[in-house]
This record gives structure tokens, sequence and C-alpha cells, in this order.
């Protein structure tokens, strides 16, 4: 079988939705500064051939970050905004190139993961210590992945990066009485990988909201994933995340289950044409315990098959997808269940120094009907360093339940917010470092934007801004920058929208010294517009939340034995502020100065 030239070297590809879910090496330092991705084209390219706008997160920057919380590993990210109603555990928003935080997906090795009544995701509850590698992609994916896909793509993979079999056993402790505990084993070599683990994070917390009391907060989560390539070529894996615990929060607290499982089959038919094939079920379940208590369950189960076609140089896919949200609730719903069939296609051509991508998929939907929409982009290599390229696609983000289905809120007639986007892009990858710099622009209709008490929309908003970011790595230095430029407005009345930080930076900084690693985070975002319910008036009041800075700080000793002990400190300068405004009186803050000591055993080989 003929394969891209991106994959005829010797790195090996996560497990995803892609039946062209394994490719083959390069040298190990070009490799980590140009990786390759699934996420943004559903198979192998670098990041450079995706003609995309990716972030990757590798294992080893998972590892010395040593996160509690996802969010902590994509925040501040180029074009990635996260709002967190308070530090640990709570619920979170995750605004991308200025999209709503329901207008982008989250996938857990290919598996979309989502409330069908929020629309987003609980990306409070996925468990950072399980996981092993990230890709975020930026802009418009509904042509690929429909609904949903309008700010872009975070896909995480369970599956271990790294060549070997080990097992271990961890445990830590910090402040805010926090503690995690966690066992696991893994496994991969050129047909096979495996991973299994537990973890568990627990913490007394800190405030949610100004001058309020320590809220809580438990996650006991587990992970079993392999996938193993017969020698006929034929590739099956599997996928089960499970995640459960309490979180309080200011007024009440919640119990919760973040659930993924799913297998896929990947069929050589012939020596160009392969056939992979996925079912998959993802729960979002939450039960409330406040003045009004009330239980939302909500369940996704999919099918997606996918044909792969290549020739020469170029690949071609056809796929179909047959997706149904149901809803369980204490709320009584007009509706509790709708489906969505869609067929999709791509074209990924080649022609040495110029690559081309096009995509079209059609949406039937059992609740708003259907939707079609594409994507085109263009990459050209001016030699073997620099790259320039362009996109443009449309994209759709559906209604959810509690939109359309409410009980005196839902408008049932709600169409989907649709948008038109365009990128230019340019980039430079050398053998120790890589630069990239990116010009987006959004135009969206009926850009959803729930208040209080009624859903509703803004007819009209541009989202445009600039993403610049660079990596470095030589004698054991790894350096990671980026930044943001944003400008996301009402066109109506030019206002700012809510809740999203325009302009963010982060620059992480890691360096290993013998058997130490010592590195540090530094972020930060402006400030952000946000709007509380006045319940005199009952109206919705416009303000503003101050901008903030965060330094972290993280060194890391690895012992003969195979004993790693880890030292971090979030938010040194133990620095108070605001991510969100919750009424006149208050605002949800963020907790303090976290010390974290952790000590793992690693035995294996």
């Amino acid at each position: 079988m003929k394969v891209s030239r991106s994959v005829t070297r010797a790195l090996v590809v996560p497990f995803a939705l892609s039946p062209l879910s394994i490719a083959f090496a390069q040298d190990a330092e070009t490799s980590q500064l140009d990786p390759i991705v699934v996420t943004a084209t559903l198979g192998p390219k670098t990041v450079g051939e995706s003609l995309a706008s990716v972030t990757v997160i590798e294992e080893d920057d998972i590892r010395y970050q040593q996160p509690k919380e996802f969010r902590e590993l994509i925040e501040s990210q180029p074009g990635v905004s996260v709002v967190p109603n308070g530090s640990f555990g709570k619920t979170t928003s995750v605004f991308i190139r200025g999209h709503s935080s329901d207008a982008s997906v989250l996938l857990v090795d290919g598996i979309r993961v989502r409330s069908a009544t929020l629309g987003g995701a609980a990306w409070q509850h996925l468990p950072p210590q399980l996981i092993n590698r990230v890709e975020i992609v930026r802009g418009s994916r509904s042509s690929l992945y429909g609904a949903d896909a309008t700010g872009g793509v975070v896909q995480a993979f369970t599956l271990p990066q790294k060549a070997g079999t080990t097992s271990w056993l961890e445990a830590g402790g910090g402040n805010y009485n926090s503690q995690q505990y966690s066992a696991g084993t893994a496994m991969a070599n050129d047909s096979s990988k495996f991973s299994i683990g537990i973890n568990q994070f627990r913490t007394d917390g800190a405030p949610v909201v100004t001058n309020g009391e320590d809220k809580s907060y438990k996650n006991t989560s587990g992970v079993a994933s392999g996938r193993h390539e017969f020698d006929n070529g034929t590739r099956l894996g599997f996928t089960f995340l499970n995640a459960e615990g309490n979180t309080e929060y200011d007024g009440g607290e919640q119990d919760f289950v973040f659930q993924v499982a799913g297998v896929n089959l990947d069929v050589p038919i012939t020596e160009n044409w392969r056939t992979s094939l996925q079912f998959s079920d993802a729960r979002d379940e939450q039960e409330d315990f406040s003045s009004v208590p009330g239980v939302f369950n909500t369940k996704t189960r999919s099918s997606r098959l996918e044909n792969w076609l290549t020739f020469g140089t170029h690949e071609f896919v056809l796929g179909a997808e047959y997706m149904v949200d149901q809803v369980d609730s204490t709320t009584s719903y007009d509706e509790s269940s709708r489906s969505n069939s869609a067929f999709f296609g791509q074209a990924l051509l080649n022609f040495n120094a110029l690559d081309i991508h096009l995509s079209l998929r059609s949406d039937d939907n059992e609740a708003f009907g259907t939707e079609q929409t594409w994507g085109a982009g263009v990459g050209y290599a001016l030699n073997k360093n620099y790259r320039i390229r362009a996109s443009a696609g449309t994209s759709f983000k559906a209604p959810t339940f509690n939109d359309l289905y409410w009980p005196g809120f839902g408008d049932p007639d709600l169409q989907p917010e649709e948008a038109t986007s365009y990128e230019l892009g340019i980039e430079g990858r050398y053998a120790r470092w890589f630069w990239d710099v990116a010009v987006f622009q959004s135009d969206v209709e009926d850009l959803s934007l729930p208040s209080e008490n009624a859903a509703g929309s803004i007819p009209e908003a541009r989202l445009r801004g600039v993403e610049l970011s660079g990596g470095w790595r030589q004698n054991g230095w790894n350096l990671r920058t980026v930044a943001s430029v944003g400008d996301f407005e009402n066109k109506e009345d030019g206002k700012q929208l809510k809740r999203r930080a325009e302009n963010t930076v982060r620059v992480d900084l890691d360096k290993a010294v013998g058997s130490w690693t010592f590195g540090t985070t530094i972020r930060a975002e402006n400030y952000r517009p946000d709007e509380y319910f006045d319940e005199n008036t009952f109206s919705s009041v416009r303000t503003q939340v101050p901008g903030y800075g965060v330094w972290d700080l993280r060194a890391q000793k690895t012992f003969a034995s195979g004993l790693v002990a880890s030292v971090t400190v979030s938010n040194v300068l133990d620095k108070e502020y605001a991510t969100a405004k919750k009424d006149v009186n208050a605002d949800y803050i963020s907790a303090g100065r976290l010390a974290f000591l952790s000590v793992r055993y690693d035995f294996g080989h």
C-alpha cells in the first residue's frame, strides 16, 4: 500500500478514528518539532502537511507539568481562552478563536463526548493523569466532524507514546488537603499498544466566589485502551475511560459521571483501499443537589464508517456517520432523543510541493433538518523549511436540548448557528526550532448566546485575530512560546463578545540537567467582558472582568531505581484573580498557590 510521504517515517501514531492511524518514524528531535497529527485530516500528516493550525502537547510535556485539571494543558494556548467558575472541577468553558464553548468538539481516542443538554463537554472532569497526548486543531472542521466543530477540535489520546513496557505506582499531596493516587501499566511495540490505569484526585478545595467557603472536589477515574495490528494488516482497537465523583459549587454540589467507550476495526480490503468502522458510546451524567435538585443524564451513541482510497500520493476518504443523542432527566423535555445521519468525503492531493485538501459533508438532523458544510485548503512548500497555507470552510453549531426544549425557555424553531471561516498562515521548521503565524476570520450568523431566561442569539458576529507560536529544543532545553491577538465582536453594536479574552500569551520553558528537569510556565490573558443577572431589575448587567497573569514552577528528579519525585508550585505569587462574574457582589475566583509533591515508582523495561 502506498502512503503519503509523512508516513514513511518511524513514528507510531496513537489510535484514532482514522484507518491510517499508524505512521512510521523520523528523527526523534525533528518529530517533536513537526510531529505527526491525525485530528486535522482524520489520518496521519505532519503538522506542516495538515494545512491547519495545530498545537501538540506531547507525553513528556504532560508528565513535566503534572496537571491536576485538563484545562491546565490547554489554557492560553494559541487561540484558546479557558474560563472556569472556580478551581478544582468546577464548570469550565473553552473558547477557541472566540467561538462559543459549545462550538468546539472534544474527542477522546476519536470518540466525541459532550452534554446533549448543555452542548459543551465537561472539560473539568477529563483526568489529565490518564492522558498521554493532546492535539488542538483550530478553525472550522464541521466538514469532517459535523455539528459544533466551528471553533476547533481538541483530541486527547490515552495510548502510550513511547516504546517499551512499564508499570507504575504514584502518590502525592499538597495544600488544600489535595491528594492524588494512581497505578497502572502500559506497553507499546511495533504491532501493539495497551494501557490500563486508575487515578484518584481529591481536595478540600478553595473558595470559588469572592468571600466564599472552600468547595471540595473528588474524581476517581480509570482507563483501559489498546490497539493491535495483525499480520494481515487488520487493526483492532478499543477505548474505555470513566471518571466519576463529586464537586461542590456555590449553592450546592453535584455527582458526575464522564465516560467514553468504543471499538474500532480497520481492515485492508485491497492494496489501495482500507475500511475503518467505529462504534462508540459517550455519557455525561449529572445529579445536582441544591435548592432545585435535578438529574441530567445524556448519552451519545455513534457509528462511523470510513473508506480510505490511495492512488500514488493522493488519498480519498468516503464515509458515513450515524449518531443518536438521548436525555434522561427529572426535567420534562418535550423531546428526549434525536438522531443525526451524515455522509462526508475528503480529498488529500499532493503534487510535490503543492498540497490541496478538499472536504464536504451533509448532516441530516431529526430536530433541525439538513446542513451542508465544506472545507478547502492549499499549502505550498517554498523549500524544505518554509510553507505557506490558506484555507476556508463553513461550519455550524447545533442547538442543544436546552436551547430547543427547556420548559419555558427553549425555542423549538431555533436554527443552527452558521459560520464561514478563513485562514492564512506561514511557518518555518528547522532541525531544532520552528515558528508559525496564522491570521484568521470567522463570520458567524445567529451566534447562540443564551441569557438567564431565554434562548437567544446575535444575528451577526465577526471573530478575527492573529496567532503566533514558536518552539526550540537543544541540549536539554525545551522552549514553547505562543501569543494570540483577537477581535471578537457583535457586528450589530460593535461590542466585544462576553467571556472571551482577546489577547493571551503563554511561555513554557523546561531544562533537563542530568537526572533533573526544571521548568516554568508563565501565562497571561487580558480583560474580558461578562454579564450577570440582576434579580432586582430582572435584566442582564454588562461588566468587565480584569485580566491576569500566572507564574508556575516545577522540578523533577529521576533516580536510578525508577523512582521519580516531582514538585510543582502553581500560582507561585499566590495571586487571587477573577475568572468570571457571578453577580453584583461576587466574582468566580481562582485558587491561590498550590504546592504539590508526588512520588512515582516506575518498574518495567
